[in-house]
């Protein structure tokens, strides 16, 4: 597979579950925040079948590049370029992603 050049994507890292990241599975769900330091994207990536339980559990999240995350799946390619705050969802894999309606970017200790 062609990689993409890494300055097309917003520099610095994201947040990828390891479903993701590890075992390589699609991404089903992503959102971008406001990063929380020079180094951070924004971007939070997951595979849509994470409870809260395991998304909790920081053994479960890493940190990788954006470039990484798009050479896993190249679907989220049109989207990394969109301004915080925003979120995208798709039910199946074979389906294109939409805007997640609803998703509260409050962050956990003031919600």
């Amino acid at each position: 597979m062609a990689q993409r050049p890494t300055a097309d994507f917003p520099p610095g890292y994201a947040l990828a579950s390891k479903r993701v990241a590890q075992q390589r599975r699609p991404v089903r769900f992503m959102y971008r925040e406001s990063p929380d330091n020079e180094q951070d994207s924004g971007w939070r990536f997951f595979s849509g079948d994470e409870d809260q339980t395991y998304a909790d559990d920081p053994d479960n999240i890493g940190l990788y590049s954006v470039g990484t995350i798009a050479e896993i799946d190249p679907s989220v390619i049109p989207f990394l370029n969109t301004e915080p705050p925003c979120a995208f969802e798709r039910d199946r894999v074979d389906q294109s992603f939409r805007a997640s309606e609803g998703y509260d970017f409050t962050p956990e200790e003031l919600g």
